[in-house]
């Protein structure tokens, strides 16, 4: 095993995929962590002086603006796990981290309970580590682990039992 210092880089899109993130951090807290999002807003107590702020983009050209904020940020911090549920960050997010040799897992948003994301179909081919929320999407994601739901709210049998 690898004794370098784990640091974590925790991304997600403001709102939901925020929230999912805040929801993991009995997960990350113990180790050194850092956040980037897309969008400035008004901070938790828990993300203050390790955020890191990067342009919104929509799949667009603003993307590659997103890889090459996303090389700096790594290269200053030198994260060595990457963690995140999305949304559009996710991808770029994701192309540094495998290039600089970052290990990546990535949690499907919880909103995906019949379908998964279009960020969920890029990433599961470049995470190393792929969890889903709902016992359905693993039909999509047969490399991928359920994990059940970050908030705890229930199993997918609870909440419909027609699965």
């Amino acid at each position: 095993m690898n004794n370098r210092r784990i640091k974590v880089c925790l991304a997600a899109s403001v709102g939901g995929h925020l929230s999912e993130i805040l929801q993991l951090r009995r997960v990350y807290s113990a180790y050194d962590h850092f956040y980037i999002v897309n969008d400035s807003l008004a901070l938790p107590d828990v993300m203050k002086g390790r955020t890191f702020f990067i342009r919104h983009s929509e799949r667009d050209l603003l993307t590659l603006w997103n890889v090459w904020e996303t090389f700096r940020i790594f290269r200053q911090q030198r994260p060595t796990h990457l963690i995140s549920t999305g949304a559009g960050l996710a991808v770029p997010l994701t192309v540094v981290a495998r290039l600089m040799g970052v290990r990546v897992l990535f949690v499907e948003i919880g909103a995906a309970i019949y379908q998964p994301t279009l960020t969920g179909r890029i990433v599961y081919h470049l995470a190393h580590e792929f969890l889903y929320q709902w016992e359905q999407l693993g039909r999509f994601y047969p490399r991928g682990t359920y994990a059940g739901n970050v908030f705890g709210i229930c199993d997918s049998r609870e909440c419909n039992p027609a699965v």
